[in-house]
């Protein structure tokens, strides 16, 4: 297409939605149709001259969120209060929730560290564009090498790394590698050694809650790492979450399972000593996942939507009532 034809594109997109005159004025100012300014305000969108995006009110529930704070000892809550019930469409406004919480936090002069997930991809795909001086963005956990930034650390830590004018430490290392052996010896390595004691220091962590169940939930299932017969498998030995990669009981222990020693990242305990650790997860088929997370205080900021977070509060008192902790 050529530039004379795209500026007239333009021109008809910046007087229909910059400046709000009707389909009819601008049809009478170019001597077309109404119906030609139509097809044209369409093509403008097609070539990518329009986008559009949509910026649902975010309504909080603080009642809910002081709950969860008293209940878990976190810091803050933020909780989603008319979620909707796609769990695409949650995940977008959770991400959208995540950012007005995130925003407040940056600053020049600090390190931000970035684990993996489809949550956190929502969180990275709503960050406006931040300059920040001095601000490093570093990866977490190993590439899952797909190059898809919805499930794949690296390319998500390069995205916000981007969007806010920072550096990136990469950890050039997969996320799991085929023997304990391996990730020993990986683990020694100068260089990664460098990017996890850096990322075990950072100022604040963004991470996920990944689930054993269901399959189609589990960060570790869709980019191969493990099958649906492994993922029955880690349920049969009391896996119901992951932080990190790093399989929980519904207790919130860290499991150390010949799994987890061969993941390349940053441990839990580690994760403990940040000072500002969010996590951003929701939908119903995460609530006991993420009922394990919050019992293993893992993070003390969560960002979720008010159905999961009554569910975690329910069944978190129904196993106390129980004595089942």
């Amino acid at each position: 297409m050529d530039g004379e034809r795209l500026t007239q594109l333009a021109q008809v997109a910046s007087w229909y939605y910059e400046r709000d005159l009707s389909q009819e004025e601008i049809a009478r100012r170019i001597g077309r149709s109404r119906s030609m300014v139509s097809r044209m305000l369409r093509e403008a969108r097609q070539q990518g001259l329009v986008t559009i995006h949509v910026h649902f009110p975010l309504r909080t529930d603080l009642d809910l969120a002081q709950k969860m704070c008293s209940t878990f000892g976190l810091a803050e809550a933020h909780i989603l209060a008319d979620g909707p019930t796609d769990y695409e469409m949650l995940l977008q406004q959770l991400g959208e929730l995540a950012v007005h919480c995130l925003q407040r936090k940056l600053h020049d002069n600090m390190t931000i560290g970035m684990s993996w997930g489809t949550a956190l991809y929502q969180v990275v795909r709503a960050m406006p564009e931040i300059r920040l001086n001095n601000v490093t963005v570093i990866q977490f956990i190993g590439a899952v090498g797909h190059g898809d930034p919805m499930v794949d650390g690296l390319e998500l830590a390069r995205w916000l790394a981007q969007k806010l004018g920072a550096s990136l430490r990469s950890l050039q290392a997969p996320l799991m590698v085929e023997s304990e052996e391996v990730a020993a010896g990986l683990l020694h390595d100068r260089a990664i050694a460098e990017v996890l004691d850096m990322a075990r220091r950072v100022e604040i962590a963004l991470v996920g809650v990944g689930t054993v169940d269901p399959p189609q939930l589990s960060s570790l299932w869709r980019p191969g790492y493990i099958s649906e017969s492994g993922l029955e498998h880690m349920r049969q030995s009391g896996v119901v979450a992951d932080v990190l990669g790093r399989p929980l009981d519904i207790n919130g222990n860290w499991l150390h399972t010949a799994f987890d020693r061969r993941v390349i990242g940053v441990g839990l305990d580690a994760l403990r000593s940040i000072p500002t650790v969010i996590a951003v997860a929701g939908g119903m088929a995460k609530a006991r996942a993420m009922l394990a997370a919050l019992r293993g205080r893992y993070f003390n900021v969560l960002v979720t939507d008010a159905r999961t977070a009554s569910a975690v509060l329910s069944m978190n008192h129904a196993a106390t009532v129980e004595g089942q902790v």
